[in-house]
């Protein structure tokens, strides 16, 4: 039986381009070699995309994952692009020279803006090809925190409360911004971009000094910004997987060791700090638990979500009350990220895992190929 071509798009445009760099290589390692060919397509962070041969060298550790991939004969210095012909899958030079490298699926393991947001989904979704993981409708809406906070509360769903600024909102009135966050939010609160994951540009403000701060970094990486309650509570998370019937993992918990560890920012999480251990199954009551994967399924519909998610959760401390954080659209899949150990601790490994979510990436696809494109 020959093998089926994985086109393993990873990099990216993105405030977690590192992160994207850490979960493609998890991934060629624990791919199935008797099932899949892989073929390796960076982007870089200036948006450049590149063949096999070079898109290795983005990688930490790279030169030791060149017999696990295949790199064809594409020349380092030349480019590619993903052709939109449904009838030849595969890759084409910019000079018009057409390889011979077809591709069967993508896997587009991109976070965060230019990968997780619906534009590289439109882009795989033009070009007529399976991927891997949510579509443009989900991948948008799970990026932005507004709209995903808003379908959510549609969904019956409870949030913490919020407010929403955009940018220019901030640099034309700061002044009147921090009035009305302290007004209706308070402190202490939390400052995140609206369109990133991974803790990138979020920050804990505890005084109008590091408001004002907080709200300037926010405004770097995104045009919207969100600020939110801060609460006391334990973090937990669930993993999703699955298309028009989706299945909830054990939840997990990140364990706070080092009480001097304020929350969790991108340093803890992708660090190895050892402020910090993810612990699944989640150390909470069944109930609980069993009300976290309800609400996590709940939440994958409410965007319309397929393939996978990881949704996060707050459990307040002072009386109990789960609230959905965000849910995550393509989450890490890196050595230390939560979504791989909680499918791991509920019985299906990560080359397993992997498995099914190609599988997944090809159910979606037949489907969507029902719909009529013309009268």
């Amino acid at each position: 039986m020959s093998r089926l071509k994985v086109g393993l798009i990873f990099g990216g445009r993105s405030g977690e381009h590192e992160v994207s760099l850490r979960s493609a290589r998890a991934v060629i390692q624990a791919l199935d070699r008797s099932k899949y060919e892989i073929i390796p397509i960076a982007i870089t962070k200036e948006g450049k995309w590149l063949p096999p041969a070079a898109a290795l060298d983005l990688l930490p550790d790279g030169a030791p994952l060149a017999s696990l991939v295949e790199c064809g004969s594409v020349a380092p210095g030349e480019a590619v692009a993903i052709i939109g012909d449904p009838s030849w899958r595969g890759l084409a030079r910019f000079d018009g020279a057409l390889r011979t490298d077809p591709l069967d699926v993508i896997f587009p393991v991109l976070h965060g803006t230019y990968g997780e947001d619906g534009t590289i989904q439109g882009l795989l979704e033009m070009a007529g090809l399976p991927y891997v993981g949510c579509g443009v409708l989900a991948s948008a809406c799970g990026m932005d925190k507004v709209i995903m906070k808003a379908l959510f509360r549609e969904a019956g769903l409870p949030v913490c409360r919020h407010l929403w600024f955009l940018r220019s909102e901030w640099e034309r009135t700061p002044a009147e911004v921090i009035a009305r966050i302290e007004r209706e939010i308070g402190y202490p609160c939390f400052v995140k971009p609206a369109n990133l994951g991974s803790s990138v540009g979020v920050n804990r403000a505890a005084d109008p000094a590091a408001l004002r701060q907080a709200m300037a970094e926010a405004a770097l990486y995104d045009g919207k910004i969100i600020v939110e309650e801060a609460l006391d509570v334990r973090e937990i998370e669930c993993a999703v997987l699955g298309n028009d019937e989706p299945e909830a993992s054990a939840p997990g918990e990140y364990v706070v060791l080092d009480q001097r560890t304020a929350f969790l920012d991108y340093t803890e999480k992708y660090g190895q700090t050892g402020h910090v251990e993810f612990v699944t199954p989640a150390p909470i009551p069944e109930a609980v638990a069993r009300e976290v994967q309800r609400m996590a399924q709940r939440a994958f519909r409410a965007i319309d979500g397929a393939g996978l998610a990881r949704v996060d959760f707050f459990l307040r401390r002072d009386t109990g009350q789960l609230l959905i954080n965000e849910i995550n659209t393509m989450p890490g899949l890196t050595e230390v990220s939560g979504y791989p150990k909680m499918w791991a601790a509920s019985g299906l490994p990560f080359p397993r895992l992997l498995d099914r979510l190609i599988e997944l990436a090809f159910e979606r696809h037949r489907d969507r190929s029902r719909n009529r494109t013309s009268l």
